[in-house]
């Protein structure tokens, strides 16, 4: 798609390899395909292949019908059965147009959503809530050397590829077919801080330049954390009103762009009315930054990469018990402190509460990793 042509060498292979960046904020999807046309494209070296998909021509949108499975959570808890679409799993559709603007509708008895997005903002709309989320996305970094409608070199994207190298392993090229379309595919492992992230995958329409399969494999397993099947894609007009919807007027609107601002020498910040529990290291890993929220809190991340540990500290709302976590197992701590653990393929949360604050602390970490590491903050 043009879209995709004119992005940046940086964007374009940012874009191939998104599932990596998916990752590292948590989440992630898979998508495959329900049938298969027996098509696969020439083997290729990855720099040609990704070149040759960009340089073929253009489509002018994108529609499909998508199923998303959720594997992440516990069987049974209760952020595994009963909230959202994009906590529980649902069927749905995808619709993207040539200027980057694109919406992905899910449903399910837990709860409809909505997630649109255009070249400035992400938009969220959770039915089962009636909230909406909002997000500002980084402006383009494309400059006029690639405004020209022709594709990256092939020596620009090698280049990109050898940078992308020093974090992450990067496969060939694989041949294959997804959603009975030629699609070449890769696999992207990381070198080093990757948490419980066993390796992600990419497939991409050889003749669109279009993800067709993207996904996040944890440590030891052979399945997704979580999929997003895509069948019968077709390419053609999208009309403006398929990417675009208005929640309901009554909807909660947060925006998480504005949540929260780092504490920069010089810069006023908002002083918590708590004491801040922020030791210079957390089990061997060293602060990383620290960070004043927009509801008074505190955030704090030791480490860094998919390895990294966060802590989030605020004053305890005595109004309300526990919030979501609380319905989860329950872990002893240190000093009579007990916390409510949620352990994922990806990572363990844990919630407790002490000498009235609230702490969350989250990481791509197995659980006994994690309590070690709430212990510390005793």
């Amino acid at each position: 798609m043009k879209y995709l042509r004119t992005l940046s060498t940086r964007s374009l292979v940012l874009a191939v390899v998104a599932v990596v960046a998916i990752a590292v904020g948590g989440a992630a999807i898979a998508v495959a395909a329900s049938r298969s046309s027996g098509q696969t494209p020439p083997k290729k070296p990855l720099a040609q292949a990704i070149h040759d998909s960009l340089a073929a021509p253009d489509a002018s949108g994108i529609s499909a019908r998508i199923r998303f499975t959720n594997r992440l959570f516990p069987s049974g808890s209760l952020l595994g059965a009963n909230l959202s679409a994009l906590m529980s799993g649902a069927s749905g559709r995808l619709w993207l147009t040539n200027d980057g603007h694109g919406r992905i509708e899910l449903q399910s008895d837990a709860g409809d959503a909505q997630i649109m997005w255009n070249d400035s903002e992400l938009t969220v709309y959770d039915a089962s809530s009636n909230t909406v989320y909002k997000v500002k996305l980084p402006a383009s970094s494309s400059t006029s050397s690639t405004d020209n409608g022709q594709p990256p070199s092939i020596t620009a994207i090698n280049d990109f590829l050898t940078k992308i190298a020093g974090q992450a392993d990067v496969s060939a090229a694989k041949p294959t077919d997804v959603a009975g379309r030629p699609a070449y595919s890769v696999k992207i492992s990381p070198k080093h801080d990757g948490g419980l992230l066993g390796y992600a995958e990419l497939a991409w329409d050889a003749q669109h330049s279009v993800p067709l399969r993207v996904g996040i494999y944890a440590q030891g397993h052979s399945s997704p954390a979580l999929e997003l099947t895509a069948t019968n894609v077709s390419y053609g007009d999208v009309p403006a009103g398929d990417v675009t919807i208005t929640p309901p007027a009554d909807a909660k609107v947060v925006n998480l762009d504005a949540q929260g601002k780092s504490d920069q020498p010089g810069s006023p910040a908002t002083k918590p009315d708590f004491t801040v529990v922020a030791p210079d290291t957390l089990v061997g890993l060293p602060r990383q930054d620290q960070r004043t929220l927009g509801n008074g809190g505190q955030l704090v991340v030791y480490g860094q990469g998919l390895g990294a540990i966060v802590v989030v500290e605020r004053k305890a709302d005595t109004a309300t018990q526990g919030g979501m976590l609380s319905a989860l197992p329950s872990v002893t701590l240190e000093n009579g402190v007990t916390a409510h653990e949620l352990a994922t393929q990806l990572g363990t949360a844990l919630q407790w509460t002490r000498n009235g604050v609230s702490f969350v602390l989250f990481g791509s970490l197995p659980p006994a990793a994690a309590e070690a590491a709430a212990r510390a903050l005793q």
